[in-house]
Protein backbone atom coordinates (compact mmCIF):
# COMPACT_ATOMS: atom_id res chain seq x y z
CA UNK A 1 0.00 0.00 0.00
CA UNK A 2 1.76 3.13 -1.23
CA UNK A 3 1.84 6.67 0.08
CA UNK A 4 3.30 9.98 -0.95
CA UNK A 5 4.98 12.58 1.21
CA UNK A 6 4.52 16.33 1.40
CA UNK A 7 7.50 18.27 2.71
CA UNK A 8 7.32 21.38 4.83
CA UNK A 9 8.66 23.41 1.94
CA UNK A 10 5.37 22.84 0.12
CA UNK A 11 3.72 25.36 2.40
CA UNK A 12 0.31 25.66 0.76
CA UNK A 13 -0.23 21.91 0.46
CA UNK A 14 0.99 21.21 4.00
CA UNK A 15 -1.31 23.86 5.39
CA UNK A 16 -4.15 22.43 3.33
CA UNK A 17 -3.79 18.82 4.53
CA UNK A 18 -3.17 19.43 8.23
CA UNK A 19 -6.04 21.93 8.28
CA UNK A 20 -4.20 24.72 10.11
CA UNK A 21 -6.07 27.34 8.15
CA UNK A 22 -9.47 27.83 9.77
CA UNK A 23 -11.38 28.11 6.49
CA UNK A 24 -10.20 24.66 5.40
CA UNK A 25 -10.59 23.06 8.81
CA UNK A 26 -13.54 20.74 9.17
CA UNK A 27 -15.11 19.42 12.34
CA UNK A 28 -13.44 16.09 11.65
CA UNK A 29 -10.13 17.94 11.81
CA UNK A 30 -10.87 18.90 15.41
CA UNK A 31 -11.33 15.24 16.32
CA UNK A 32 -8.28 14.22 14.33
CA UNK A 33 -5.96 16.89 15.73
CA UNK A 34 -4.62 14.77 18.56
CA UNK A 35 -3.72 11.94 16.22
CA UNK A 36 -2.26 14.35 13.68
CA UNK A 37 0.04 15.76 16.34
CA UNK A 38 1.68 12.35 16.61
CA UNK A 39 2.78 12.60 12.99
CA UNK A 40 6.22 14.14 12.40
CA UNK A 41 5.85 17.86 11.80
CA UNK A 42 7.94 17.72 8.63
CA UNK A 43 6.00 15.00 6.84
CA UNK A 44 2.35 14.18 6.26
CA UNK A 45 1.47 10.75 4.91
CA UNK A 46 -1.66 10.27 2.83
CA UNK A 47 -2.50 6.63 2.26
CA UNK A 48 -4.49 5.33 -0.67
CA UNK A 49 -7.11 2.69 -0.06
CA UNK A 50 -9.08 0.38 -2.30
CA UNK A 51 -12.52 1.42 -3.47
CA UNK A 52 -14.13 -1.53 -1.66
CA UNK A 53 -12.61 -0.45 1.65
CA UNK A 54 -13.85 3.12 1.18
CA UNK A 55 -17.36 1.86 0.40
CA UNK A 56 -17.41 -0.38 3.48
CA UNK A 57 -16.13 2.46 5.67
CA UNK A 58 -18.79 4.83 4.33
CA UNK A 59 -21.55 2.30 4.95
CA UNK A 60 -20.32 1.72 8.49
CA UNK A 61 -20.09 5.45 9.24
CA UNK A 62 -23.60 6.09 7.88
CA UNK A 63 -25.06 3.31 10.04
CA UNK A 64 -23.35 4.74 13.13
CA UNK A 65 -24.60 8.25 12.33
CA UNK A 66 -28.19 7.00 12.09
CA UNK A 67 -27.86 5.11 15.36
CA UNK A 68 -26.35 8.16 17.07
CA UNK A 69 -29.25 10.42 16.04
CA UNK A 70 -31.72 8.00 17.60
CA UNK A 71 -29.50 7.66 20.69
CA UNK A 72 -29.34 11.45 21.14
CA UNK A 73 -33.13 11.78 21.04
CA UNK A 74 -33.46 8.95 23.55
CA UNK A 75 -30.94 10.66 25.82
CA UNK A 76 -32.70 14.03 25.62
CA UNK A 77 -36.09 12.46 26.34
CA UNK A 78 -34.95 10.91 29.64
CA UNK A 79 -33.81 14.30 30.96
CA UNK A 80 -36.04 16.65 32.88
CA UNK A 81 -38.89 17.98 30.74
CA UNK A 82 -37.80 21.51 31.62
CA UNK A 83 -34.27 20.88 30.33
CA UNK A 84 -33.55 22.95 27.26
CA UNK A 85 -30.49 23.84 25.28
CA UNK A 86 -29.07 24.49 21.84
CA UNK A 87 -28.74 22.09 18.89
CA UNK A 88 -26.51 23.08 15.96
CA UNK A 89 -26.47 20.75 12.98
CA UNK A 90 -26.20 20.28 9.22
CA UNK A 91 -27.55 19.69 6.67
CA UNK A 92 -30.88 19.60 8.57
CA UNK A 93 -32.28 19.33 12.06
CA UNK A 94 -31.66 16.00 13.81
CA UNK A 95 -34.68 16.31 16.12
CA UNK A 96 -37.95 14.78 14.94
CA UNK A 97 -40.27 14.85 17.97
CA UNK A 98 -42.39 17.90 18.85
CA UNK A 99 -41.50 17.49 22.53
CA UNK A 100 -37.82 18.09 21.86
CA UNK A 101 -38.32 20.70 19.15
CA UNK A 102 -40.29 22.84 21.59
CA UNK A 103 -37.51 22.69 24.22
CA UNK A 104 -34.41 23.34 22.16
CA UNK A 105 -33.22 26.20 20.04
CA UNK A 106 -32.09 24.83 16.68
CA UNK A 107 -29.48 26.26 14.33
CA UNK A 108 -28.96 24.73 10.90
CA UNK A 109 -25.82 25.59 8.94
CA UNK A 110 -26.34 26.07 5.20
CA UNK A 111 -24.16 27.59 2.44
CA UNK A 112 -24.32 31.38 2.39
CA UNK A 113 -24.85 31.37 -1.36
CA UNK A 114 -28.43 30.27 -0.72
CA UNK A 115 -30.97 32.92 0.16
CA UNK A 116 -33.59 31.38 2.52
CA UNK A 117 -36.12 34.07 1.55
CA UNK A 118 -36.36 32.51 -1.88
CA UNK A 119 -38.15 29.50 -0.42
CA UNK A 120 -39.83 29.32 2.94
CA UNK A 121 -38.02 31.65 5.33
CA UNK A 122 -38.06 30.94 9.04
CA UNK A 123 -37.51 34.10 11.05
CA UNK A 124 -34.89 33.75 13.79
CA UNK A 125 -37.05 35.72 16.19
CA UNK A 126 -40.46 34.30 15.38
CA UNK A 127 -41.66 31.28 17.35
CA UNK A 128 -43.31 28.59 15.25
CA UNK A 129 -45.77 26.07 16.62
CA UNK A 130 -43.01 23.79 17.89
CA UNK A 131 -39.60 25.46 17.73
CA UNK A 132 -37.36 28.27 16.58
CA UNK A 133 -35.16 27.23 13.67
CA UNK A 134 -32.40 29.62 12.70
CA UNK A 135 -30.62 29.40 9.35
CA UNK A 136 -26.89 29.92 9.92
CA UNK A 137 -24.75 30.82 6.88
CA UNK A 138 -21.68 29.07 5.57
CA UNK A 139 -19.33 30.71 3.11
CA UNK A 140 -19.41 29.31 -0.44
CA UNK A 141 -17.09 26.31 -0.80
CA UNK A 142 -16.80 25.79 2.96
CA UNK A 143 -15.67 22.16 3.49
CA UNK A 144 -17.90 21.89 6.58
CA UNK A 145 -20.87 21.81 4.17
CA UNK A 146 -19.70 18.35 3.09
CA UNK A 147 -20.03 16.92 6.61
CA UNK A 148 -23.04 15.78 8.60
CA UNK A 149 -22.76 17.01 12.16
CA UNK A 150 -24.60 17.86 15.34
CA UNK A 151 -23.41 19.89 18.34
CA UNK A 152 -25.73 19.74 21.37
CA UNK A 153 -25.49 21.95 24.46
CA UNK A 154 -27.61 21.11 27.52
CA UNK A 155 -27.31 21.74 31.25
CA UNK A 156 -26.35 18.06 31.75
CA UNK A 157 -23.89 17.46 28.92
CA UNK A 158 -22.50 18.62 25.61
CA UNK A 159 -22.10 16.29 22.67
CA UNK A 160 -20.62 16.51 19.17
CA UNK A 161 -21.37 13.97 16.44
CA UNK A 162 -19.68 14.18 13.05
CA UNK A 163 -19.95 12.06 9.93
CA UNK A 164 -16.77 12.99 8.07
CA UNK A 165 -13.29 11.52 7.68
CA UNK A 166 -10.54 10.26 9.94
CA UNK A 167 -6.87 11.26 9.78
CA UNK A 168 -6.26 9.00 6.78
CA UNK A 169 -9.18 10.41 4.79
CA UNK A 170 -11.37 7.34 5.38
CA UNK A 171 -15.11 7.99 5.93
CA UNK A 172 -15.76 7.79 9.67
CA UNK A 173 -18.31 8.66 12.34
CA UNK A 174 -16.95 10.27 15.51
CA UNK A 175 -18.57 11.60 18.67
CA UNK A 176 -17.38 13.15 21.91
CA UNK A 177 -18.77 14.22 25.29
CA UNK A 178 -15.43 15.86 26.15
CA UNK A 179 -16.00 19.52 27.17
CA UNK A 180 -12.70 20.67 25.65
CA UNK A 181 -13.43 19.02 22.31
CA UNK A 182 -16.96 20.39 22.17
CA UNK A 183 -15.77 23.88 23.07
CA UNK A 184 -13.28 23.69 20.21
CA UNK A 185 -16.04 22.51 17.87
CA UNK A 186 -18.11 25.53 18.88
CA UNK A 187 -15.16 27.86 18.26
CA UNK A 188 -14.78 26.36 14.79
CA UNK A 189 -18.45 26.92 13.98
CA UNK A 190 -18.41 30.34 15.62
CA UNK A 191 -15.58 31.44 13.33
CA UNK A 192 -17.91 30.86 10.37
CA UNK A 193 -20.54 33.13 11.90
CA UNK A 194 -17.94 35.72 12.83
CA UNK A 195 -16.58 36.08 9.32
CA UNK A 196 -20.11 36.42 7.90
CA UNK A 197 -21.02 38.98 10.59
CA UNK A 198 -24.15 37.02 11.40
CA UNK A 199 -26.73 38.94 13.39
CA UNK A 200 -27.47 36.05 15.78
CA UNK A 201 -23.86 35.53 16.89
CA UNK A 202 -24.16 37.52 20.12
CA UNK A 203 -27.37 35.67 20.99
CA UNK A 204 -25.73 32.30 20.37
CA UNK A 205 -22.77 33.34 22.50
CA UNK A 206 -25.18 34.00 25.37
CA UNK A 207 -26.92 30.65 24.90
CA UNK A 208 -23.64 28.72 24.79
CA UNK A 209 -22.43 30.60 27.88
CA UNK A 210 -25.59 29.49 29.65
CA UNK A 211 -24.83 25.85 28.79
CA UNK A 212 -21.05 25.75 29.14
CA UNK A 213 -19.73 22.24 28.40
CA UNK A 214 -19.24 20.15 31.54
CA UNK A 215 -18.07 16.60 32.13
CA UNK A 216 -21.26 14.50 32.01
CA UNK A 217 -22.37 11.77 34.38
CA UNK A 218 -21.00 8.44 33.18
CA UNK A 219 -24.55 7.03 33.21
CA UNK A 220 -25.57 9.44 30.44
CA UNK A 221 -22.61 8.42 28.30
CA UNK A 222 -23.37 4.76 28.93
CA UNK A 223 -27.03 5.25 28.01
CA UNK A 224 -26.06 7.01 24.78
CA UNK A 225 -23.61 4.26 23.80
CA UNK A 226 -26.15 1.51 24.46
CA UNK A 227 -28.85 3.31 22.49
CA UNK A 228 -26.44 3.90 19.60
CA UNK A 229 -25.74 0.18 19.36
CA UNK A 230 -29.43 -0.63 19.76
CA UNK A 231 -30.48 1.65 16.90
CA UNK A 232 -27.79 0.71 14.40
CA UNK A 233 -29.48 -0.09 11.07
CA UNK A 234 -29.09 -3.68 10.02
CA UNK A 235 -25.97 -4.27 7.89
CA UNK A 236 -26.26 -5.83 4.43
CA UNK A 237 -26.79 -9.56 4.55
CA UNK A 238 -23.55 -11.51 4.02
CA UNK A 239 -23.29 -13.35 0.73
CA UNK A 240 -24.40 -16.98 0.79
CA UNK A 241 -21.80 -19.68 1.03
CA UNK A 242 -23.72 -22.33 -0.91
CA UNK A 243 -22.29 -22.78 -4.38
CA UNK A 244 -24.76 -23.24 -7.23
CA UNK A 245 -24.85 -26.57 -9.04
CA UNK A 246 -22.26 -26.62 -11.84
CA UNK A 247 -24.88 -27.27 -14.51
CA UNK A 248 -26.66 -23.96 -13.80
CA UNK A 249 -25.60 -21.00 -15.90
CA UNK A 250 -25.30 -18.30 -13.25
CA UNK A 251 -24.52 -14.86 -14.72
CA UNK A 252 -21.33 -13.40 -13.32
CA UNK A 253 -20.93 -9.85 -12.13
CA UNK A 254 -20.09 -7.66 -15.16
CA UNK A 255 -16.47 -6.43 -15.19
CA UNK A 256 -17.74 -2.91 -15.97
CA UNK A 257 -18.82 -2.45 -12.34
CA UNK A 258 -15.29 -2.95 -11.03
CA UNK A 259 -13.96 -0.76 -13.82
CA UNK A 260 -16.39 2.05 -12.97
CA UNK A 261 -15.43 1.91 -9.33
CA UNK A 262 -11.75 2.18 -10.16
CA UNK A 263 -12.25 4.97 -12.71
CA UNK A 264 -14.53 6.90 -10.38
CA UNK A 265 -11.93 6.84 -7.64
CA UNK A 266 -9.05 7.78 -9.95
CA UNK A 267 -11.01 10.67 -11.51
CA UNK A 268 -12.31 12.13 -8.26
CA UNK A 269 -8.93 12.09 -6.48
CA UNK A 270 -7.11 14.64 -8.73
CA UNK A 271 -10.27 16.71 -9.19
CA UNK A 272 -10.67 17.00 -5.42
CA UNK A 273 -7.08 18.24 -5.17
CA UNK A 274 -7.64 20.78 -7.97
CA UNK A 275 -10.87 21.98 -6.36
CA UNK A 276 -9.31 22.35 -2.92
CA UNK A 277 -6.30 24.27 -4.24
CA UNK A 278 -8.65 26.47 -6.26
CA UNK A 279 -10.60 27.29 -3.11
CA UNK A 280 -7.34 28.09 -1.37
CA UNK A 281 -6.54 30.62 -4.10
CA UNK A 282 -10.02 32.10 -3.89
CA UNK A 283 -9.34 32.98 -0.28
CA UNK A 284 -6.92 35.63 -1.59
CA UNK A 285 -9.65 37.50 -3.46
CA UNK A 286 -8.22 40.86 -2.58
CA UNK A 287 -5.08 39.98 -4.56
CA UNK A 288 -6.93 38.72 -7.64
CA UNK A 289 -8.58 40.45 -10.58
CA UNK A 290 -12.30 40.03 -11.19
CA UNK A 291 -11.61 37.94 -14.29
CA UNK A 292 -9.27 35.64 -12.33
CA UNK A 293 -11.90 35.17 -9.63
CA UNK A 294 -14.52 34.27 -12.23
CA UNK A 295 -12.23 31.72 -13.85
CA UNK A 296 -11.32 30.14 -10.53
CA UNK A 297 -14.99 29.93 -9.55
CA UNK A 298 -15.70 28.31 -12.91
CA UNK A 299 -12.95 25.71 -12.26
CA UNK A 300 -14.40 25.05 -8.81
CA UNK A 301 -17.90 24.59 -10.23
CA UNK A 302 -16.78 22.25 -13.01
CA UNK A 303 -14.74 20.15 -10.58
CA UNK A 304 -17.66 19.92 -8.16
CA UNK A 305 -20.06 18.82 -10.90
CA UNK A 306 -17.69 16.13 -12.14
CA UNK A 307 -16.96 14.89 -8.59
CA UNK A 308 -20.69 14.69 -7.86
CA UNK A 309 -21.30 12.88 -11.14
CA UNK A 310 -18.61 10.27 -10.45
CA UNK A 311 -19.78 9.82 -6.85
CA UNK A 312 -23.29 9.12 -8.15
CA UNK A 313 -21.94 6.57 -10.62
CA UNK A 314 -19.99 4.94 -7.78
CA UNK A 315 -23.16 4.66 -5.70
CA UNK A 316 -25.06 3.16 -8.61
CA UNK A 317 -22.29 0.62 -9.17
CA UNK A 318 -22.29 -0.40 -5.49
CA UNK A 319 -26.07 -0.81 -5.51
CA UNK A 320 -25.95 -2.89 -8.68
CA UNK A 321 -23.72 -5.35 -6.78
CA UNK A 322 -26.21 -5.35 -3.87
CA UNK A 323 -23.35 -4.57 -1.51
CA UNK A 324 -24.72 -1.29 -0.19
CA UNK A 325 -27.66 -0.78 2.12
CA UNK A 326 -28.76 2.83 2.45
CA UNK A 327 -29.79 3.80 6.01
CA UNK A 328 -33.09 5.71 5.90
CA UNK A 329 -33.99 8.29 8.54
CA UNK A 330 -36.76 10.90 8.96
CA UNK A 331 -35.63 14.22 7.48
CA UNK A 332 -37.38 17.53 6.94
CA UNK A 333 -37.89 17.94 3.20
CA UNK A 334 -37.55 21.66 3.75
CA UNK A 335 -33.87 21.16 4.61
CA UNK A 336 -33.31 18.94 1.57
CA UNK A 337 -34.62 21.69 -0.70
CA UNK A 338 -32.63 24.37 1.12
CA UNK A 339 -29.51 22.44 0.15
CA UNK A 340 -30.55 21.31 -3.34
CA UNK A 341 -32.41 24.15 -5.05
CA UNK A 342 -29.51 26.66 -5.14
CA UNK A 343 -27.39 24.01 -6.87
CA UNK A 344 -30.19 23.28 -9.36
CA UNK A 345 -30.66 26.97 -10.13
CA UNK A 346 -26.94 27.55 -10.68
CA UNK A 347 -26.60 24.64 -13.11
CA UNK A 348 -29.75 25.67 -14.96
CA UNK A 349 -28.48 29.27 -15.18
CA UNK A 350 -25.19 28.13 -16.71
CA UNK A 351 -27.17 26.42 -19.50
CA UNK A 352 -29.62 29.33 -19.88
CA UNK A 353 -32.54 27.20 -18.71
CA UNK A 354 -35.28 28.64 -16.50
CA UNK A 355 -36.07 26.66 -13.35
CA UNK A 356 -39.46 27.21 -11.73
CA UNK A 357 -39.95 25.49 -8.35
CA UNK A 358 -43.47 25.34 -6.92
CA UNK A 359 -43.59 24.28 -3.27
CA UNK A 360 -46.56 23.88 -0.91
CA UNK A 361 -46.82 26.21 2.12
CA UNK A 362 -45.59 23.45 4.42
CA UNK A 363 -43.31 20.58 3.50
CA UNK A 364 -43.64 17.25 5.32
CA UNK A 365 -40.99 14.94 6.74
CA UNK A 366 -39.88 12.05 4.54
CA UNK A 367 -37.93 8.89 5.33
CA UNK A 368 -34.77 8.75 3.24
CA UNK A 369 -31.03 9.39 3.19
CA UNK A 370 -30.72 13.22 2.94
CA UNK A 371 -27.20 13.36 1.51
CA UNK A 372 -27.87 10.70 -1.12
CA UNK A 373 -31.27 12.20 -1.99
CA UNK A 374 -29.62 15.56 -2.67
CA UNK A 375 -27.04 13.83 -4.85
CA UNK A 376 -29.56 11.79 -6.84
CA UNK A 377 -32.01 14.66 -7.34
CA UNK A 378 -29.18 16.91 -8.51
CA UNK A 379 -28.07 14.23 -10.96
CA UNK A 380 -31.60 13.89 -12.35
CA UNK A 381 -31.94 17.67 -12.61
CA UNK A 382 -28.60 17.90 -14.45
CA UNK A 383 -29.65 15.26 -16.99
CA UNK A 384 -33.00 16.99 -17.40
CA UNK A 385 -31.34 20.39 -17.91
CA UNK A 386 -28.85 19.09 -20.45
CA UNK A 387 -31.64 17.68 -22.60
CA UNK A 388 -33.23 21.11 -23.09
CA UNK A 389 -32.23 23.76 -25.65
CA UNK A 390 -31.16 27.21 -24.46
CA UNK A 391 -34.15 29.20 -23.25
CA UNK A 392 -36.08 26.12 -22.15
CA UNK A 393 -37.94 25.92 -18.86
CA UNK A 394 -38.26 23.23 -16.19
CA UNK A 395 -41.08 23.22 -13.67
CA UNK A 396 -40.77 21.33 -10.40
CA UNK A 397 -43.96 20.69 -8.44
CA UNK A 398 -44.22 19.10 -5.00
CA UNK A 399 -47.36 17.75 -3.34
CA UNK A 400 -48.47 14.90 -1.11
CA UNK A 401 -50.15 11.83 -2.56
CA UNK A 402 -51.51 9.54 0.15
CA UNK A 403 -48.66 8.18 2.25
CA UNK A 404 -46.06 9.46 -0.20
CA UNK A 405 -44.66 12.73 -1.40
CA UNK A 406 -44.90 13.40 -5.12
CA UNK A 407 -42.20 15.43 -6.88
CA UNK A 408 -42.74 16.04 -10.59
CA UNK A 409 -40.28 17.48 -13.10
CA UNK A 410 -41.56 18.54 -16.51
CA UNK A 411 -40.23 20.73 -19.30
CA UNK A 412 -41.98 23.67 -20.90
CA UNK A 413 -40.00 23.39 -24.14
CA UNK A 414 -39.32 20.61 -26.60
CA UNK A 415 -36.31 18.48 -25.81
CA UNK A 416 -33.37 18.35 -28.15
CA UNK A 417 -33.00 15.11 -30.06
CA UNK A 418 -29.87 13.90 -28.31
CA UNK A 419 -28.72 10.48 -29.41
CA UNK A 420 -27.56 8.39 -26.46
CA UNK A 421 -25.73 5.10 -26.80
CA UNK A 422 -25.84 2.46 -24.09
CA UNK A 423 -22.53 1.69 -22.37
CA UNK A 424 -22.96 -1.52 -20.43
CA UNK A 425 -25.57 -1.91 -17.70
CA UNK A 426 -25.29 1.50 -16.01
CA UNK A 427 -24.28 4.29 -18.37
CA UNK A 428 -25.45 6.17 -21.45
CA UNK A 429 -23.16 8.18 -23.72
CA UNK A 430 -24.39 11.28 -25.54
CA UNK A 431 -22.96 11.20 -29.04
CA UNK A 432 -23.71 14.88 -29.74
CA UNK A 433 -22.65 16.23 -26.34
CA UNK A 434 -19.97 13.72 -25.29
CA UNK A 435 -21.47 13.46 -21.79
CA UNK A 436 -21.99 10.39 -19.62
CA UNK A 437 -25.08 9.78 -17.54
CA UNK A 438 -26.74 6.94 -15.67
CA UNK A 439 -29.35 5.05 -17.64
CA UNK A 440 -32.97 4.90 -16.56
CA UNK A 441 -32.72 1.50 -14.83
CA UNK A 442 -29.75 2.63 -12.72
CA UNK A 443 -31.54 5.85 -11.78
CA UNK A 444 -34.66 3.95 -10.78
CA UNK A 445 -32.52 1.63 -8.68
CA UNK A 446 -31.09 4.63 -6.79
CA UNK A 447 -34.55 5.92 -5.93
CA UNK A 448 -35.61 2.42 -4.88
CA UNK A 449 -32.65 2.33 -2.46
CA UNK A 450 -33.87 5.65 -1.04
CA UNK A 451 -37.27 4.12 -0.29
CA UNK A 452 -38.88 5.86 -3.25
CA UNK A 453 -39.96 5.26 -6.81
CA UNK A 454 -39.33 6.92 -10.18
CA UNK A 455 -41.82 6.90 -13.05
CA UNK A 456 -40.90 8.34 -16.46
CA UNK A 457 -43.43 9.01 -19.19
CA UNK A 458 -43.44 10.79 -22.52
CA UNK A 459 -45.53 13.94 -22.95
CA UNK A 460 -46.45 15.02 -26.50
CA UNK A 461 -44.43 18.01 -27.75
CA UNK A 462 -42.60 18.29 -24.41
CA UNK A 463 -40.51 15.17 -23.94
CA UNK A 464 -40.05 13.25 -20.70
CA UNK A 465 -41.85 13.83 -17.40
CA UNK A 466 -40.15 12.55 -14.24
CA UNK A 467 -42.42 11.71 -11.30
CA UNK A 468 -40.66 10.83 -8.04
CA UNK A 469 -42.43 9.35 -4.99
CA UNK A 470 -40.85 9.36 -1.52
CA UNK A 471 -42.31 7.77 1.66
CA UNK A 472 -43.70 10.19 4.25
CA UNK A 473 -42.80 9.88 7.93
CA UNK A 474 -46.29 9.14 9.21
CA UNK A 475 -47.10 8.71 12.95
Amino acid sequence: MGYYEINKRDGALTELIVGQNWLLQTLSDVFNQQEQNRVESSTVRVRRYSVSKLIKARRKAQREWCGAIAALESLLLILDNQCGGLILSAPGTVLSTDTLLSRFETGIFTPKAFNPLALMPVSPTKQTETSTITQLPLLPNDPIAEELFCLAFTSSFSLTMVLGQDCQGIPAFQFSFCPETNQQIWKTLRSRLLVTNHSQLSHLDEVVAQYLPTTPDYALVTHFSRQLLKHLPDPPAPPGVTEPPPELDIPQEPPEVELLEALSHEIRTPLTTIRTLTRLLLKKRCQLTEKAIQRLESIDGECSEQIDRMELILRAAALSKQEQQVPLVPISLEQVFYQSIPCWRERARRRNVILDVVLPPKLPTVVTDPAMLHQVLTGVMENFTRSLPHGGEIQVQVQTAGDRLKLELQSQSSHESNSFKSLGQLLMFGRSTGCLRLNLDATKNLFHALGGKLIVRQKPQQGEVFTIFLPLDLP
